[in-house]
């Protein structure tokens, strides 16, 4: 899968993170994800470095520091609306599974370059086949960058913890 990127769904400004299969049919597949999450993703993509690390880069340094690679992120499941993931993790010769929300798997995805996969089922049952018109709506092309970045960090801003409900 390709992360193509994070972006917020109207009208309820619910934050997604897009994944495009690299082959076969090239499905799209949406996963909602938290504010925190989605801004963590779209600065790694952005290539943005803060100031002091945060949760996911403080994440692939505990990795680099103890010489673990994460090989690949899977998409695993999808149950009541849930989508699961997997870390697959390496050191020499062992390996590591380890169960993640998908929204956390990405972020360290895009930052330690691993691959993420989506299982079949997850694709046949979230996923779905774009036209181009449908593609250059979901997808920030580069054009527009600026200002859904801008957008999003101004949803993040204004939204509070009760806003989720309690």
């Amino acid at each position: 899968m390709e992360v193509l990127g994070v972006r917020v769904e109207l009208p309820t400004n619910a934050p997604i993170v897009l994944l495009r299969e690299r082959n076969g049919d090239e499905r799209l597949l949406p996963i909602f994800i938290g504010g925190a999450e989605a801004s963590s993703i779209s600065r790694a993509l952005d290539g943005a470095t803060p100031p002091r690390p945060m949760t996911h880069d403080l994440m692939r340094s505990m990795l680099e520091e103890v010489d673990v690679t994460l090989e690949r992120v899977v998409i695993t499941e999808l149950a009541d609306r849930t989508f699961f993931a997997d870390l697959y993790l390496r050191r020499t010769s062992d390996t590591w599974t380890i169960s993640s929300r998908p929204s956390d798997a990405i972020a360290l995805a895009v930052r330690t370059g691993a691959p993420v996969f989506a299982a079949d089922e997850v694709l046949l049952e979230a996923g779905y086949v774009a036209d181009e018109d449908d593609l250059d709506d979901d997808v920030d092309d580069g054009e527009d960058h600026e200002d859904v970045v801008e957008e999003f960090r101004q949803f993040i801003d204004e939204i509070s913890p009760e806003d989720f409900g309690g």
